[in-house]
């Protein structure tokens, strides 16, 4: 059970978010998802372990989110700390590390931003007794020229990247050390009821098994991880289309609400 005055830090996709601003909104202690939303095993793995060694972000992480440069043919390239333009409009600076909703309008602004929001978390994480862990997808991409798993391909051209699916044991080979190194933590773990229909309803189905199924061997190895059947009370206990928003992929307010009901009777007091 999780007490209120304990700190939880939640990482990872929708449910991650949603059950750490319910939380947050009951007066509980929580960090949610310090690098904004996260939707691979690789990329969560990356932040947490970011977060225990608190390494600030540096100028020659920062890239542009910005459009302009793919259309214009150019490749874009990371800003160094003597270029800090203003981005054009809908455009900004970010990470690799980060959601777009990090982004900002200067490189120097964005990294103020990062490194601020990594504090706390650092902080927080270090506090922490539980830490709950939400996979949403088993695609990533890997950014070619510096062979690394980003969280977000911030419009990117295709290019720069090769899209990749985690396997069970790739996911394990990532998760292992995590759980093993942090023993004094309880992980709950679950799997994220959106749907990527960008990977075709056949890749999400796979995509799903495949984190449902690694989830599944961490919880068995591990005597400080757990599951919490977020993907099955939405998939299987509500199933029909009225539970989920307009886009069909999405669930709905309602869904979400069924789902922290759940999760708070099992985990809140």
């Amino acid at each position: 059970m999780i007490e209120k005055n304990s700190m939880t830090v939640s990482l990872g996709s929708c449910f991650s978010t949603e059950m750490g601003a319910r939380m947050a909104a009951q007066g509980y202690r929580v960090c949610s998802n310090p690098f904004g939303v996260l939707y691979n095993p690789a990329s969560i793995a990356s932040s947490l372990l970011r977060l225990a060694d608190g390494r600030p972000f540096l100028p020659e992480e920062v890239i542009p989110r910005d459009t302009n440069p793919v259309r214009e043919g150019r490749k874009p390239r990371a800003v160094s700390p003597e270029h800090r333009p203003i981005a054009p409009e809908g455009g900004g600076y970010v990470s690799f590390w980060h959601h777009g909703s990090f982004a900002r309008k200067t490189p120097e602004e964005f990294l103020d931003n990062a490194n601020a929001a990594l504090s706390r978390a650092s902080a927080a994480f270090r506090d922490a007794d539980t830490v709950i862990v939400t996979f949403g997808t088993a695609w990533v991409f890997r950014h070619l020229e510096r062979d690394v798993i980003v969280s977000n391909c911030h419009k990117h051209p295709a290019w720069e990247f090769r899209r990749e699916r985690l396997e069970i044991e790739d996911i394990m080979h990532l998760w292992d050390p995590v759980l093993d190194c942090f023993r004094d933590k309880r992980f709950i773990f679950s799997v994220s009821p959106v749907r990527h229909l960008k990977d075709g309803l056949h890749g999400n189905q796979l995509s799903k098994a495949i984190l449902l199924l690694a989830e599944d061997s961490l919880v068995q190895s591990h005597a400080n991880a757990e599951y919490f059947p977020a993907y099955e009370i939405v998939m299987d206990e509500l199933r029909d289309y009225s539970w989920f928003g307009e886009d069909t992929v999405h669930p709905s307010a309602a869904a979400v609400d069924k789902v922290w009901m759940c999760f708070a009777d099992q985990e809140c007091r």
